[in-house]
């Protein structure tokens, strides 16, 4: 395709996907904890950033994190492939799915990092990386992270409009099942020091 959509397909247009579930390690690369469980004792939180690689080292760098997987959530098509979400037809973001150790870190502070990492204004676009699997996107798992996740979105968006930028378009939903991305993107800018991050700050703290 010369462009990737910017509009999510219905049930109806997506892609049918497969039943079996991409292969990926057992170990993360950098933190050399499990990738797949399970988590025992640990607390899961998923977001949407843009473009997957740059938003998982940044959660793998934080304090209390204890492992770190991108994927494909919020779509239709079932265990999709990198190249069918580039189409536009499956209605996946890509997205990281943290593990916290909630005695060392809170769902509240690695959600102030995802709002200050990367501009949620954008619609279906990060950035140049345009298309339905660049929106921005919180994944609760719990009613306490769906309160702190709209709770921290209205402070960012005071901040935002005051600095002159428009409506945050993050969408604030259940979280949907999570489908692991090849194993080639696990990790991918430790595997590729040099690799594409397309993620850039606003520069607006989320901190009064």
């Amino acid at each position: 395709m010369i462009f990737k959509k910017l509009t999510l397909p219905t049930p109806e247009e997506a892609l049918p996907g497969r039943a079996d579930a991409m292969p990926v390690p057992d170990t993360h690369a950098v933190l050399n904890t499990s990738l797949k469980g399970p988590f025992e004792g640990m607390e899961t939180l998923m977001v949407g950033m843009g473009c997957f690689w740059g938003a998982e080292q940044i959660f793998w760098r934080a304090e209390g994190v204890h492992s770190t997987a991108v994927g494909y959530a919020a779509g239709h098509t079932p265990n999709p492939t990198y190249e069918e979400v580039c189409t536009g037809r499956t209605g996946h973001n890509e997205v990281v799915r943290i593990i916290l150790d909630p005695t060392k870190t809170s769902c509240e502070l690695l959600l102030r990092l995802f709002w200050e990492s990367h501009d949620p204004t954008q619609g279906m676009r990060q950035g140049n990386d345009r298309g339905t699997q660049y929106r921005s996107g919180v994944y609760v798992y719990n009613e306490a992270q769906r309160e702190v996740a709209h709770q921290i979105k209205e402070h960012y968006q005071r901040h935002l409009s005051n600095a002159g930028y428009g409506a945050i378009t993050t969408e604030i939903i259940d979280a949907p099942p999570f489908y692991f991305a090849e194993s080639y993107h696990q990790q991918y800018l430790h595997k590729n020091p040099g690799g594409y991050c397309g993620l850039k700050s606003l520069g607006v703290p989320t901190t009064a």
